[in-house]
């Protein structure tokens, strides 16, 4: 089997051939028939820290963020340049740290990228008198050998101060940030910082879904129920760290961390709770105030991660792992002839898991059936973006960064 690294991308890599076979998790199998596309994976880079998110420019750079170093730029030649965020950046930013889960997380790209050269960040910000995460935009030179006109947009989203019973500061953040190519505007994902109240509760940004437009203000049509702040889109979240559009429909979905049972992949309605409320109820006590893994009912029925017998009109989960809970994070739709049979599928990585799923949606966005991607190395994956090639490149915690593509005679562009 002859897997070589192309010309554009780095040739630090080893090369590996994945059998044009998938596995259902119900047990079957579809064997190699044709209508599943070979994949070949190529290693891209490798010995990265932590890295988090990509985004991909028109001229074919790729933007990284690592967790604790900030964003860097790989350009078309292989050029590698530290841009935004630790000592030694093009452009530092002093108020920038990472701790727990949290630090440089998302990426994204303006529409417009290729006139006003916008690159939005999601990271933690310690300016002395608070901290919180926060949505940044960019201005990167056409060169990529400057930062300028930093412009924080959104300022006041929750971080957790400390530790507690569940975890440690920093923990809980959400972090995806994706521009809807329907819809033009700038969603953002955020966590529940372990804090019960927090998803439910419409004054905070923790535990919900924004939508913004590129000045940080809240986008027409989001619903938000009264009362609450307008840049909220849905609400009732515990740590989405995956979002995606339909490629028919346009419709958001979002890919979450379930609380030991129950990871979901929810498709989004303007003003939609989520149905998770980790708060104690009446005459309940939760350590740390935080229900989120322990009973919040009398008769110990686990916190439910779309509670529809307290919140009826709850948005419906497509899927919700078959029950159980392997740090679901990343996702997105394949498109692309080139993807044959998996055209138009949700592609979603897990952490705990090491693996890629992909689910079949019928027309209302409920999943069918789901396909595991065979013989992928066993790795947490951090971040699945197409690009411009029509690829899927994964970010992984190993450090490194992959490019899976269907073999390349299956091409049809």
């Amino acid at each position: 089997m002859n897997c070589k690294a192309t010309g554009v991308l780095p040739v630090i890599c080893t090369v590996l051939f994945v059998a044009a076979f998938v596995h259902i998790h119900c047990g079957r199998s579809i064997a190699a028939d044709g209508s599943e596309p070979q994949i070949n994976l190529t290693k891209v880079m490798s010995g990265l820290s932590d890295p988090w998110d990509l985004a991909f420019a028109p001229d074919g750079a790729m933007l990284f963020t690592e967790k604790c170093r900030g964003l860097s730029v790989r350009t078309s030649d292989g050029t590698i340049r530290h841009l935004f965020g630790a000592a030694g950046a093009v452009l530092e930013a002093g108020d920038f740290f990472c701790r727990g889960q949290s630090g440089m997380l998302g990426v994204a790209l303006d529409p417009a990228f290729a006139e006003n050269r916008y690159v939005y960040v999601y990271m933690a910000s310690n300016t002395g008198k608070s901290t919180t995460n926060t949505v940044v935009r960019l201005i990167v030179h056409k060169t990529y050998t400057g930062v300028t006109v930093r412009k924080d947009i959104i300022t006041d989203i929750p971080f957790k101060q400390s530790f507690n019973r569940w975890g440690r500061a920093g923990a809980h953040s959400g972090g995806r940030i994706r521009f809807s190519p329907f819809d033009g505007y700038l969603y953002v994902t955020t966590g529940d910082n372990h804090n019960g109240p927090l998803p439910q509760d419409l004054s905070r940004l923790g535990g919900k879904v924004l939508r913004v437009d590129r000045d940080g203000k809240a986008a027409k049509g989001n619903h938000t129920p009264s009362g609450g702040d307008p840049r909220i889109f849905t609400y009732g979240h515990r740590n989405v760290q995956g979002i995606a559009f339909h490629p028919g429909t346009g419709q958001a979905f979002v890919c979450e961390h379930g609380p030991g049972h129950s990871d979901e992949v929810t498709p989004l309605a303007a003003g939609g709770n989520g149905g998770w409320d980790p708060a104690p109820t009446k005459g309940v006590t939760c350590a740390s105030d935080y229900c989120g893994y322990t009973s919040n009912t009398p008769d110990g029925t686990p916190t439910s991660m779309t509670d529809l017998a307290r919140f009826p009109k709850a948005l419906r989960p497509s899927w919700n792992n078959r029950g159980v809970s392997e740090g679901m994070g990343p996702c997105v739709f394949l498109t692309g002839p080139h993807w044959k049979a998996w055209e138009g599928l949700l592609a979603v990585g897990f952490l705990r898991g090491q693996r890629i799923d992909l689910l079949h949606l019928d027309a209302a966005g409920m999943t069918t059936q789901t396909t595991t991607i065979a013989g992928l190395p066993s790795q947490r994956m951090r971040s699945l973006v197409l690009g411009p090639d029509g690829a899927l490149y994964v970010a992984t915690d190993a450090g490194e960064i992959w490019r899976l593509e269907s073999a390349r005679d299956e091409r049809a562009y």
